[in-house]
């Protein structure tokens, strides 16, 4: 379902005429279990299956539960706001899987499907980046972007890689030493980036130009070049690779924009694409709702 948010889908969507409830908390979606519960058990006390589904899950060994669970408030038939359990995406299946119902059998074999996948795809990784195209391609994005935004994904992981090695926490050190490299690439950070392209909860690199992506190609690929040959070590010798690299890649737009006379930071973005997908889709206009899909 399409939220009020017109520019917001979900990760999941396998209940395509139920309401689920669902709030943002902490850069993510968060589900109503008690709602997910009613519809694929028809159980006439939901609150009661999930208080014994808890006691089976913690006797199964799945003792990160309670400290996946947060209490958010969510609207109910009333009209009024409450505090209710709720799960993100990966907790919310890992429930699922403990629910014996005819009705969860759809998400169980999803999953056995997607577990089958990632070994083939650990065997051979050029698995992976075929259904990386094939899910762009389902999306419509043309194939000569599809080519730029996998080479960037690979250039992106190599980088990461080195900054795993070379003492960056994954999270917030990552996101500083990206936006390090971007400002200095297109002379905006990440955030203004986005805003400049009509973009809230999006990826933005999903809605950058060829020309975008390939200067964030240089500018990642630069840094990756510069940790390695000055062997950096910690945040502050990685901060100054990475905003050398970016100056670099922030060169070459410079010059690309003196001879072409426009800028390279677009406001172009492909959010037509996901409206083409919901008007085709069994979407509800209006609910602040969602539903949770197969893939």
């Amino acid at each position: 379902m399409k939220s009020n948010d017109q520019n917001t889908t979900t990760s999941i969507a396998l209940f395509q005429e139920k309401t689920i409830r669902r709030t943002w908390h902490n850069e993510q979606w968060y589900f109503s279990v008690i709602d997910v519960i009613a519809i694929l058990t028809d159980s006439d006390n939901p609150r009661r299956y999930w208080s014994d589904l808890k006691r089976k899950l913690k006797a199964e060994g799945y003792s990160e539960l309670y400290e996946k669970i947060v209490q958010l408030r969510m609207a109910s038939a009333d009209g009024k706001k409450y505090a209710t359990d709720a799960a993100d995406t990966p907790t919310l299946l890992r429930i699922i899987q403990s629910i014996p119902s005819p009705k969860a059998e759809p998400f169980k074999r999803w999953l056995a499907e997607v577990g089958n996948q990632r070994l083939q795809e650990i065997e051979n990784p050029e698995l992976a980046m075929e259904r990386m195209r094939t899910l762009y391609r389902q999306k419509g994005y043309p194939d000569e972007w599809i080519e730029q935004r996998i080479r960037g994904i690979a250039v992106r992981e190599e980088l990461t890689d080195e900054w795993q090695k070379r003492g960056a926490q994954a999270g917030r050190d990552y996101a500083i030493l990206t936006n390090e490299i971007s400002q200095a690439t297109f002379g905006v950070n990440i955030q203004d980036h986005k805003e400049h392209k009509s973009l809230q909860r999006e990826n933005l690199r999903d809605h950058m130009t060829n020309m975008e992506l390939i200067l964030t190609m240089l500018g990642e690929a630069t840094a990756t070049t510069l940790h390695q040959d000055r062997d950096s070590e910690g945040m502050t010798e990685l901060q100054r690779d990475a905003h050398d690299a970016g100056d670099v890649a922030g060169n070459t737009r410079r010059n690309i924009e003196a001879l072409t006379g426009n800028p390279v930071v677009s406001p172009k973005n492909y959010l037509e694409l996901s409206k083409k997908r919901e008007q085709l889709g069994t979407g509800q206009k209006g609910s602040d709702t969602e539903s949770v899909p197969e893939k």
